[in-house]
Formats: C-alpha cells, sequence, structure tokens
C-alpha cells in the first residue's frame, strides 16, 4: 500500500514539474514571438522582393543545378521557370561560352564571390542574351558549400545601343577623316580649333598639329578677317550660317575660295562651331573663265555685225564718191590751172581722197577688201619699212626691231603689212608723252587646244607673232574692251579717226588670224599678232601695182552700171581717155548692145552687184557672144561672186571705188595689154 502511495506521489511531483516546465516554456516562447513574426515577415518581404524582381535570381546546389528560379527569367530567356529548374547553367549556353565560363568561374569563385562577370545566354527562340552575373556560395552550418546562389542583369539591349554608339562613331570618324570637304571643330567663344580632318590640312596646308590649339586668325586663314565675323555674327543670330563663300589663305600664301557653311554645337556642354569648307576655287575660275569666254564672243559677235553695216555703208558712200571725184577731175581739165577755181576743186579732190581713204580702212575692218597674197618673211616686210616708220613716230621715240631667226613663212598681201605696222606705229606714237620707246618683234607660237579652250577666238596650230609694244600711257580694261570698234577713240576731237585698229582687226581677220592686246594704266601696251603659219609649196606671183599716167585710149569699151549719175560721169571720163564708149544701165541691156553693136568690143568695165545679175554672171554671158572681150569689174567692196573670201584669182582684174581719171586710165592699159 505504501509503495504504491510513494509512487504516485513521485508520479504527481514529476508531472507538476513537468507542468512547470511547460509554463516556463511557454512563457519562455511568448518572449520570442515578436522575433519569429518579424523574421517570418522579412522572409515574405524579401520573398515577394525576388519573386517580383527584373532581374533574374537564382539559387543552384553543389552540382550546378537550378534549384531557385525567380519569373523574371522567363521574360529574359524565354523559358519557364519548370523548364529550367534542374538543368545546368552550362545548359542555356554555347559549348565554347559554357567551356570558357566554367574555367572562369572556378577561378573567380576561389574568392568567395563574382562580381559583374559578363556572359551570353542563349534564349529559347535561339537569339543571344548578354548577362551580367553577381554570384556567391552557400555554406551550411558545418562549413560545407552547398550550392551558390546569385542575380543577373540583361544588359542586351545596352549592349546593342554601345554597339550602335560605336558604330555611329566609327561612321562619324570614317565620315570626317575621309571627307573631301574641310571639316574642322572650333571653340565659339576663342575659335581655339579642337579637331580639322585631312580635308582641311590639304586645303589650308597645314599640318594638324599646326593647327590644333590655334585660332584661324592666328594662322592667317581668312584673306579678309571681316569674313569670320560675318561668319561668327550669322551663328550667334541662327545657330547656323549656310553657302559663306569667302577667300582663304592657304600656308604658301595663294589663296583660294570656299563655301563655308557652319553650325553651333554643344560638346561636354561648351559651344563649338562645326565647320564644313568646300574648295570651289576650281569651280570659280572655271566661272571666271567662261564669263571671259561669253564675253569675248559677245565682243566678236559685235564688232562682226559693225563690219556688216560697215562694209554696207562703205559700198553706198564709195559710189558717191566716185561722182565728186569724177566730176571734180573733170573740171579740172576744162578750167585754167591758174584760175581761182583751179585750187578749190583741188581741195574738193583732196577732200574725197580722204573720205575714200577713210572707207578704205572700213572696208579693212569689214575684211571686204580685195587682198592679192603673196608668201612671205614678215621679217623681210618689216625691215623694208623700219626708216618710214622711224619717220613716223619721230625722233623722240626709239624703235627697237627684234626679229626672230627662222621664222616661219605666212600668206597675205604686203599692202596689209604696211597697213597694220602703220597704224600700230600710229597709235604707239600717241600714247606717248615725250621720249619714249617702241618695240617691234617676231617669233614663232603654237596654240594647243588647251589653250584655244580658255581663248574663244584662237584655233589651235602654228602661227607668225608680230608683237608690237610701247611704254606710253597704257589704257584700262574697259578701254581695251573697245579699241578694235570703228570710230572708238580716246584721242583729242580732231586728233584721230577711231579707225586704225579697226582696221588692223579687221585685216588680222580677214587672213584667220588672232589679236591681243596686254596693257594696263602707266605701264605701256602690247598688241601681240598671229597670222597662220605657211605650209603649202606654190610659185605665187604678186598683183602688179598701179601706176597711173596720161594714157590715152582707142579701143571700144562696154561700160555696166546700174547707178546712172555713176554710169554717165565714168562714160564721160572714158571718152575723155579717147575710148568709144557703149554705156549699158543693166546687165541685160549690155547683152543686147553686144550682140547688135557690129564693131569690136575690146573690154567691158562692169559693176560687181547689180539687180539682174551680178558682174561675174555677166561675164559668163557675155563670153558666147563675144569670145575675146576681157572684163574689168568695178565695186564699192569686193562680193563673192568675183573673190573668194576677198582673195582674187590671178585671172580677175579688179578696180576699187571710188577710183581717180588716172587709176581708171592705168587700170586700163593694163587689162588691155598695152605697155
Amino acid at each position: 500500500m505504501n509503495d504504491k502511495s510513494v509512487t504516485n506521489k513521485e508520479l504527481i511531483e514529476e508531472i507538476s514539474a513537468l507542468k512547470r516546465k511547460i509554463r516556463e516554456i511557454e512563457q519562455s516562447g511568448a518572449e520570442y514571438r515578436p522575433a519569429r513574426d518579424a523574421l517570418k515577415k522579412s522572409e515574405a518581404l524579401y520573398h515577394d522582393m525576388v519573386e517580383t524582381s527584373q532581374d533574374p535570381v537564382w539559387q543552384c546546389d553543389a552540382e550546378g543545378r537550378y534549384t531557385y528560379l525567380n519569373p523574371a527569367w522567363e521574360s529574359v530567356l524565354g523559358y519557364t521557370v519548370e523548364e529550367m529548374i534542374g538543368r545546368k547553367f552550362s545548359d542555356f549556353q554555347s559549348p565554347e561560352t559554357a567551356s570558357r565560363d566554367l574555367e572562369e568561374f572556378v577561378r573567380l569563385m576561389q574568392g568567395g564571390s563574382v562580381k559583374n562577370y559578363e556572359t551570353i545566354h542563349i534564349g529559347k527562340s535561339g537569339n543571344e542574351i548578354n548577362l551580367i552575373f553577381n554570384a556567391k556560395f552557400l555554406i551550411s552550418e558545418t562549413g560545407r558549400i552547398i550550392g551558390t546562389s546569385g542575380t543577373a542583369h540583361d544588359i542586351t539591349g545596352l549592349k546593342k545601343a554601345d554597339s550602335a554608339l560605336r558604330d555611329s562613331e566609327e561612321k562619324y570618324r570614317l565620315t570626317f577623316d575621309t571627307s573631301p570637304d574641310a571639316i574642322n571643330i572650333s571653340r565659339l567663344e576663342d575659335g581655339l580649333y579642337v579637331d580639322i580632318n585631312r580635308g582641311f590640312t590639304q586645303l589650308a596646308g597645314f599640318s594638324r598639329e599646326e593647327v590644333i590649339g590655334k585660332t584661324s586668325l592666328e594662322i592667317n586663314l581668312w584673306h579678309d578677317p571681316a569674313d569670320r565675323q560675318k561668319l561668327v555674327q550669322g551663328l550667334r543670330e541662327k545657330g547656323f550660317y549656310e553657302n559663306l563663300e569667302a577667300r582663304l589663305r592657304r600656308k604658301d600664301g595663294s589663296v583660294g575660295t570656299g563655301l563655308i557653311s557652319a553650325r553651333i554645337v554643344s560638346l561636354k556642354g561648351v559651344p563649338h562651331i562645326i565647320s564644313v569648307t568646300r574648295d570651289i576655287t576650281e569651280i570659280k575660275k572655271a566661272e571666271a573663265e567662261k564669263a571671259a569666254l561669253e564675253e569675248q564672243y559677245k565682243q566678236s559677235q559685235k564688232l562682226e555685225a559693225i563690219g556688216q553695216l560697215a562694209g554696207g555703208v562703205a559700198h553706198d558712200f564709195n559710189n558717191m564718191l566716185n561722182i565728186i571725184l569724177g566730176y571734180s577731175q573733170l573740171a579740172l581739165l576744162k578750167i585754167d590751172p591758174s584760175g581761182p577755181l583751179h585750187s578749190d576743186i583741188q581741195e574738193i579732190i583732196s577732200a574725197g581722197k580722204r573720205s575714200s581713204d577713210l572707207v578704205r580702212q572700213l572696208l579693212a575692218f569689214a575684211r571686204k577688201q580685195t587682198i592679192s597674197p603673196a608668201v612671205m618673211n614678215i621679217n623681210e616686210i618689216i625691215e623694208s619699212m623700219l626708216n618710214m616708220l622711224r619717220r613716223l613716230i619721230g625722233e623722240d621715240i626709239d624703235l627697237c626691231w627684234k626679229p626672230a631667226r627662222d621664222l616661219w613663212p605666212v600668206k597675205m598681201d604686203p599692202v596689209q603689212v604696211d597697213q597694220i605696222m602703220a597704224n600700230l606705229s600710229v597709235n604707239a606714237r600717241d600714247a606717248i608723252s615725250g621720249v619714249g620707246k617702241m618695240t617691234i618683234e617676231t617669233g614663232n607660237a603654237e596654240f594647243d587646244g588647251a589653250y584655244c579652250a580658255r581663248n574663244a577666238e584662237f584655233i589651235p596650230g602654228q602661227y607668225v607673232l608680230l608683237a608690237v609694244s610701247d611704254n606710253g600711257c597704257g589704257m584700262l580694261k574697259e578701254i581695251q574692251d573697245q579699241i578694235f570698234e570703228p570710230f572708238f577713240s580716246t584721242k583729242m576731237y580732231g586728233k584721230g579717226t577711231g579707225l586704225g585698229l579697226a582696221t588692223v582687226y579687221g585685216i588680222v581677220k580677214q587672213n584667220n588670224g588672232f589679236i591681243n592686246v596686254y596693257s594696263e594704266p602707266g605701264k605701256g601696251a602690247t598688241f601681240k599678232i598671229y597670222l597662220p603659219r605657211y605650209t603649202e609649196k606654190e610659185s605665187v606671183i604678186e598683183a602688179p601695182r598701179v601706176h597711173a599716167g596720161s594714157v590715152s585710149g582707142t579701143e571700144t569699151l562696154l561700160l555696166v552700171e546700174d547707178d546712172k549719175s555713176l554710169l554717165k560721169m565714168i562714160k564721160i571720163i572714158l571718152e575723155e581717155l579717147g575710148y568709144t564708149v557703149l554705156a549699158a544701165g543693166s546687165p541685160k541691156e549690155a547683152i543686147q548692145l553686144a550682140e547688135e553693136f557690129t564693131g569690136e568690143i575690146h573690154l567691158v568695165l562692169t559693176d560687181v552687184v547689180m539687180p539682174e545679175m551680178n558682174g561675174r554672171d555677166l561675164q559668163k554671158q557675155l563670153s558666147p557672144i563675144r569670145p575675146d572681150i576681157k572684163c574689168l569689174f568695178m565695186s564699192g567692196y569686193t562680193a563673192n561672186v568675183i573673190a573668194l573670201r576677198g582673195i582674187l584669182d590671178e585671172d580677175v582684174h579688179f578696180l576699187q571705188k571710188p577710183f581717180s581719171m588716172e587709176i581708171l586710165s592705168a587700170k586700163l592699159k593694163q587689162v588691155l595689154g598695152r605697155s
């Protein structure tokens, strides 16, 4: 009984002790409950953050298999978490990348963690994903490595942007460096260059080292510094400037033209100017050459038009002069030489001859004068004229003669050489005030296509140069553009006709040559004439010179002239000279007279230009009727019907209007073959 009782007591005490222990434990748990709750809350917050993170989070076991992945992996690689759990890191990489990463991870993890390791994963669709990993070991309570955990950050977009930026920078640098235009970047505030390209060094002639850190003013780039001020002012007002044409000085001192466009840009918060300059030096030069060629062409066309007008006026004027001179000479035959009218009529004849000289100069300018060309050496012609030229220019002017050796021959009328030299000598004399010098020189010259392309009137080939220079007053460019125009003169009224240089121009053009003038005020002038070299071999007979004299005729002449006044006057002169004259006012009338006249007709004296038919055609009509009849043409200017380009055939006889009684008599004697 007692043993059982004790046993129960002990049992009761143990139960009581156990209850006390339970109460103690319960009291102790109440004390730690807030900490547990906080821990649970923290764990829940951490879990929510990991689950909602945009960056992938992972854990792996010691074998490298994923044991945990947050949902972000699905948006990055395209795989679901379920598809990735249990698979290894390397299952989502290329073999090459996996091998490299395993070796590198092992090396890096020796330090216990990996920071900002960049690698590449392969997404579900096969695309490459650039990731940055941060990782550390998972360590058990016993210190054993049980796995790894970490985060990843998708930098694919950043890598693409970085690649695009590098590509853009490379393209910019490539464009900057290889552009044929000159590109430079300078600070807006002080103009210091911070960068230039190869085009700039080629345009300016400076090396990069000579430019960087300096201003355009320091390297003396601007031919006119005001152009830079204009550029900067425009940039400050608008922020950009387009197509500023400016003259720029190169390192060697030469000056070119640039077309500048610029814009203000901000580099690291500092205003800069980026400027692009296109070298248009050659374009401007070509434009200037084109303008010069156009001006030359216009001048040539103007002179051609004036020549046509002058030739037409000269023709009619010569007919009137012929009547004045003819009747004046007839009047002299009928009055006493000692009478008062004799000297008056002589004055009329002198005035008529001076007028005739003016018309002859007009015809020379119009290239309508008749010429008898011969192959010659110009040196010989000029040497024969030197004494006459010295008298012409006077003792105060020194004449220097510089003939070239082995000068090529030319073919032209020697009389025209006389006209050229006389007119150019008078021009030089009038340009020199007091003592001076005139130089005549000759030479051979050859022009190629490139030179002729820049000079409108020149044709490639070989030429003989005849140059006449003086050290006189010279002339302005505006005057040079007009000096070959008829009646243009800078001399005082009454001191010149304005036809001298026009005559020279016409003669040169008639002989297929060119003439240039070079002059500046106060530096004299040089006239350069280029005449075509004559290369053919032929025997040329000069036209005989006509000498007037008292000749009496006995032959019968057929006179044909459509101007009734002139017909009447010439008929009287011919009869005064002793000829029998059959006068016809038209070609048809002349043909009728030739058919009806029973006696011999020795010569037909006919005008060239007539209404019904020209003189040459009339000669052809008369030949069958009068086979032995000789022909003498007369005209105010040479028409193409009797002369090719104004050059007479050897069998053609021509008399230039106006003519005197003596000249007419001598010419008739020559054509009729009487000595």
